[in-house]
């Protein structure tokens, strides 16, 4: 949810998990955020295409969080420069739909096709009545 990355800690967005000296050959990066429903063939060009870009352009990791996250005030987080990821699927499309890095990655037309499918994935979705809905408001009714 956070964007962020540690060594040890496990509530950051990227966890590089410790090597023991002489084995750092053998280093890892978890990228924790994509979603288990995703389409691994897109998610894994993306994201290969992302770290290839920061490599390329040398940018420059933020400094490291250790602390819990999830423990934070939004002050806290906003004091250390820690952004989200997007909130909602609809606030995903809108930067999907502005990522130039997305559509390079995937190509214009798996980029648009994509984003279509995921509009009517959001409007299928934000038309449903769900049971929290229902038991929170049909008694008030």
């Amino acid at each position: 949810m956070y964007l962020s990355w540690a060594v040890r800690n496990r509530s950051d967005l990227i966890r590089v998990p410790e090597y023991k000296p002489g084995r750092e050959k053998a280093t890892r990066v978890e990228l924790r955020s994509p979603d288990p429903s995703c389409n691994p063939y897109l998610a894994f060009a993306v994201m290969l295409a992302a770290g290839l870009k920061g490599i390329e352009e040398e940018y420059e990791c933020p400094p490291m969080v250790e602390e819990n996250i999830y423990d934070m005030t939004e002050d806290e987080r906003e004091k250390l420069g820690i952004r989200s990821l997007p909130p909602s699927l609809e606030a995903a499309i809108v930067l999907c739909e502005q990522s130039e890095l997305v559509r390079e990655a995937l190509g214009p037309l798996v980029h648009d096709k994509l984003l279509d499918n995921k509009r009517i994935e959001w409007d299928r979705y934000r038309t449903q009545v769900t049971s929290w809905e229902l038991e929170t408001y049909l008694p008030i009714l």
